[in-house]
């Protein structure tokens, strides 16, 4: 089955404007900007995809092109990575049996997420999107928790029920438990991880729709998805002991500079 990675990236993101340039050091003391670092988790996906960046901004492309990407120049009109995605899969002119939306701030993606997101899209016909969910332990839940506490968004929440069906996501921690968890627990949420397989019907619709009052109010594009009454399927993945987060905010540079040096990546 042949399939697209794209990674989504612009310059001017709201929390954290430049951030696809940010240099994040690996185990080794190696810098490397957080696109290349994207990229390279692209790459790494079995099943020989074509990855692709797609960027409004010339610092982007420039970057990218230097260490090997192919780049495709999407417009700045873009209101969020699907709607990238959707305009780079459209402007390549190819088919592809799925399209997978890898997010340039999510370098610590592991390979084998993308390759079950994918297996799983292909197995449920009734499924028009799938979006890898994680299992937090207490020291996941605890450390969002904490960034709410700040005012910062640490990460994004889901819930699904029958058929592993999405029923919502939220930048708040749900489902609301009121426990406290010690570190190792595991417990009731699951953090969504940045990333999506499509099929190519649904991404080059979505553009055509216009955002609900959801997906405004959370700023959460699947929800765009959802609010179409198009079914997202939520595939639980397994982190395998790997540490996982996303560059959402300039503290957490730190936060995945030390995961890496845990992971021993250079």
């Amino acid at each position: 089955m042949s399939f697209l990675i794209v990674i989504p990236a612009r310059y001017a993101s709201t929390r954290y404007p430049g951030k696809p340039l940010v240099e994040l050091r690996g185990a080794g003391g190696t810098a490397k900007s957080l696109i290349r670092r994207s990229w390279e988790a692209a790459m790494a996906v079995p099943g020989n995809p074509r990855v692709v960046v797609a960027t409004d901004d010339d610092r982007i492309r420039e970057a990218a092109e230097a260490f090997g990407a192919e780049v495709v120049m999407t417009a700045i009109t873009c209101a969020n990575g699907t709607e990238r995605c959707a305009e780079a899969y459209q402007t390549l002119g190819e088919t592809f049996d799925v399209v997978v939306n890898l997010q340039g701030d999510a370098p610590l993606t592991p390979a084998w997420f993308v390759d079950e997101l994918v297996t799983a899209l292909r197995a449920d016909p009734t499924s028009q999107v799938a979006t890898p969910v994680l299992r937090c332990d207490g020291a996941a839940v605890n450390a969002f928790l904490e960034d709410r506490r700040n005012g910062r968004v640490g990460g994004t929440t889901a819930v699904f029920g029958a058929g592993n069906k999405a029923l919502y996501f939220s930048k708040e921690v749900i489902p609301y438990t009121g426990q406290t968890f010690a570190d190792d627990d595991l417990t009731p949420v699951f953090h969504h991880v940045g990333c999506y397989a499509y099929r190519p019907e649904a991404l080059v619709e979505y553009p055509t729709w216009p955002a609900g009052a959801l997906e405004d109010l959370e700023g959460l594009e699947q929800l765009r998805f959802m609010e179409r009454e198009q079914p997202v399927l939520c595939v639980e993945v397994d982190g395998k002991g790997r540490a996982f987060w996303e560059l959402n905010n300039p503290s957490d540079v730190e936060r995945i500079e030390m995961m890496l040096a845990q992971m021993g990546a250079d």
